[in-house]
């Protein structure tokens, strides 16, 4: 896998720049970030499971490219016990693009996909991108149950700092936010591919922290 997606950076790198040292610099950077001890599902797993998801969705993309370096860079920054990781990830993403060849304006779109994650709501509406990316980003919210706990129970570990009582409180008020909704995803290819088997596993997940 590793070097499937070393192989996917310097693909799409090498897009925006011939400064090999430059690609290089980065793929370390997104390597070092990505493998840290502290990570269980925020890892390199998530970004090759996202970027394969994203292959198939290529033809419904409208800026491809925004959207895969929006994958790489969602996560880069990531600590448990802060609450403003996706805005210091997109700014790192947004400093390091600064170093390629890409116009402002695409830098920007990148920088807006990876800030609807901090919420996951849409933020840009000119095209589905970024509807694309939030979904692919839960997709595993409706993978089957045995998946869906292998996922809690690397989250748990990755928040191994709280107590059960802190974050069994915190991860119900998190995951009952998605119920709330009317859908947990928004578009109509993810609600039919995962909105029941979601909904499923976060009810079951829930009975679970109370029991």
């Amino acid at each position: 896998m590793i070097l499937w997606l070393k192989d996917a950076w310097f693909q799409l790198a090498s897009i925006h720049t011939e400064d090999q040292l430059l690609i290089s610099k980065c793929w370390m950077d997104i390597e070092k970030q990505y493998t840290s001890t502290k990570r269980h599902y925020h890892n390199l797993d998530h970004i090759y499971h996202m970027l394969k998801q994203a292959e198939h969705l290529k033809h419904d993309i409208v800026d491809y490219d925004a959207f895969l370096f929006a994958i790489w860079y969602h996560d880069i920054i990531y600590n448990a016990t802060k609450k403003n990781n996706e805005i210091k990830s997109a700014k790192f993403a947004e400093k390091r693009l600064k170093l390629f060849k890409i116009e402002e304006k695409d830098i920007k779109n990148v920088y807006f996909l990876i800030k609807s994650t901090q919420n996951h709501d849409i933020v840009l509406q000119e095209n589905s991108d970024n509807a694309y990316l939030l979904d692919i980003d839960l997709s595993i919210l409706g993978t089957s149950w045995e998946q869906y706990q292998l996922y809690t129970k690397y989250i748990r570990m990755e928040y191994a700092v709280y107590p059960d009582f802190l974050y069994n409180k915190g991860r119900k008020k998190a995951m009952t936010q998605f119920l709330n909704r009317k859908s947990i995803y928004f578009t109509t290819l993810y609600q039919n591919k995962f909105e029941e088997q979601a909904r499923q596993n976060i009810e079951k997940e829930i009975r679970l922290l109370q029991s």
